[in-house]
């Protein structure tokens, strides 16, 4: 009987001091709807890393993007997050406007990724082709608090517009926003994302558009991180010219709580599997090493660190 009882104790103990590096980890990659461009990378990248990290269970979770993405990491609710630059110093600063009520402390970067492009598309039955015609009219300025709705406010401040000068203002996901516009109930909507996003596709494919310019004066009233940017003719079906418009940097960000060793990986595999995800999304043919070190208004996690000193990127 006491050899019995000595045993199992004995095999308790053993079970219990063992696992610590079988341990499985968790890994919760935070994106945006299904529509835009964060879902679907993310999707790769969470295929990536659960079948390349050992002992690694990861899941994506559709959000309403950045300023959520960023709540949640903090809230130790996500290990990774796609986010606008903007939100994300916003969220550092604790911009209670842009909707952080406090500082954002955990958050750490683990690189650059694509820049998001502001789209703004009306449909040609509205007669909108510049930023002055949307004063009356309708427009989807994104998800409530959403990056692409902080984007929505800037682009307009420097227009000299707000959203009293608008007819009316939704505050739509991507999807949602061109439903309305394929059932003439809205004018128009902006988008922050990357280039080629589906459900600007699927409306000029069905609608006839137009895209709507942001002059490089009006971004440059702005200032960082808005740069100038082109969106390339034929982009959209309709498209048929280069269109001016404003651009911010994306970033992956984690949090100080994910170990530096998890971070290293993670950091690793992104910029080791380009070709994955500029599968999954046009926009991953924008993400570059050279640049994944550089820009971001938070600090790059000590794992992130380490991966870019063995490139040669950090000295």
């Amino acid at each position: 009987m006491k050899r019995t009882i000595f045993g199992a104790a004995a095999a308790l103990a053993l079970a219990a001091s063992a696992p610590c590096a079988q341990a499985q980890s968790f890994i919760n990659v935070l994106t945006g709807g299904t529509s835009g461009v964060y879902y679907p990378l993310g999707v790769a990248i969470g295929k990536i890393y659960g079948d390349r990290i050992p002992n690694v269970k990861t899941q994506v979770q559709a959000t309403k993007a950045s300023v959520e993405n960023l709540i949640l990491l903090q809230q130790g609710r996500g290990e990774l997050a796609f986010t606008l630059g903007d939100s994300l110093k916003a969220a550092w600063d604790g911009e209670e406007e842009a909707g952080f009520k406090t500082k954002l402390d955990k958050l750490r970067t683990i690189g650059a990724i694509y820049p998001n492009y502001i789209q703004i598309v009306a449909t040609t039955e509205s007669g909108i082709k510049t930023l002055a015609d949307l004063k009356g009219k309708s427009l989807s300025v994104g998800a409530p608090k959403s990056g692409t709705e902080l984007n929505s406010r800037a682009i307009l401040a420097a227009a000299g517009m707000s959203y009293k000068d608008l007819g009316k203002v939704e505050y739509l996901p991507f999807a949602e926003s061109v439903d309305l516009m394929k059932n003439r109930q809205l004018a128009a909507t902006l988008q922050s994302a990357g280039l080629g996003v589906a459900s600007l596709k699927d409306l000029s494919t069905s609608s006839p558009i137009t895209v709507v310019s942001v002059p490089k004066e009006t971004v440059d009233k702005i200032g960082p991180p808005f740069v100038s940017a082109i969106i390339p003719a034929n982009t959209y079906t309709g498209q048929d010219k280069d269109v001016p418009t404003a651009a911010v940097i994306n970033y992956l960000v984690t949090s100080s709580a994910v170990s530096d060793d998890l971070a290293y990986q993670m950091t690793k595999l992104i910029y080791e599997s380009l070709p994955e995800l500029q599968n999954a999304h046009a926009a991953g043919k924008e993400i570059k090493l050279e640049t994944a070190a550089t820009g971001s208004p938070v600090p790059l996690h000590p794992g992130a660190i380490r991966y870019y000193k063995e490139k040669g990127l950090i000295k």
